[in-house]
């Protein structure tokens, strides 16, 4: 399991402190094996290179999901908007904060609940949503063309503050990987959501279904600070 991937329960506690003695006891040999394993795994998966980002905040648990805080390096990539003009990924997140995800238009499970509360949030800040850039990256940009993704930000009413951008299968992973959300396969796609209130901060992230409510909080303490 990557060791960024994390779930609000059990999971966003260490893994060696689920890993006790007592539970060593109990399963002899094969506890003792299993413990020695995740010892020696343990110090690779943090000198990990292929992570660049750097997290400074031990992670917060709230109600449906387990906020850190990060420095993420964009990539200089060029997307696609629903329109099928290019992006230049990197100056796109730097003119206003920022509220960004990763989605794609097939997916049946967590994608709607996360489009759906982008959309709860867009309609909560009001006139305030023109201050805001909201982003939505395709993990699937093979199937996910720009008409794609404009029937899909029609689905969600999404609002002209709001972007849904794809691109090359590289650019995608690309973005995927300076973020810390590349599973290797869009089925493995995992919850998350990124703030940053302006450019050259760090970023919050939120691993888990954050509400509306939980992404507007964030966002304007975020804005306070």
């Amino acid at each position: 399991m990557d060791k960024h991937d994390r779930v609000p329960t059990d999971f966003a506690r260490p893994l060696a402190a689920r890993h006790t003695p007592t539970g060593i006891k109990r399963g002899g040999l094969l506890g003792l094996a299993l413990a020695l394993g995740l010892a020696a795994f343990l110090p690779a998966l943090a000198q990990d290179p292929h992570h660049e980002h750097h997290h400074h905040a031990m992670p917060s648990t709230q109600d449906g999901y387990v906020r850190t805080q990060a420095s993420y390096t964009i990539p200089d990539v060029k997307l696609l908007d629903a329109d099928g003009a290019g992006v230049a990924l990197r100056s796109e997140l730097d003119d206003k904060p920022v509220i960004l995800n990763f989605i794609f238009t097939s997916c049946g499970a967590i994608c709607p609940v996360m489009s759906a509360t982008f959309s709860q949030v867009q309609t909560a800040l009001g006139p305030e949503r023109d201050t805001v850039h909201m982003v939505s990256i395709s993990i699937d940009p093979e199937q996910d063309t720009p008409a794609a993704l404009k029937a899909y930000a029609g689905k969600y009413d999404a609002g002209p503050q709001w972007q849904l951008l794809t691109g090359s299968l590289d650019d995608s992973i690309a973005v995927q990987r300076a973020f810390d959300v590349y599973r290797g396969d869009k089925m493995n796609h995992q919850p998350a959501t990124f703030l940053r209130a302006g450019p050259g901060q760090s970023w919050v992230r939120l691993d888990g279904f954050a509400s509306a409510a939980d992404i507007l909080r964030e966002y304007r303490q975020l804005r306070a600070n």
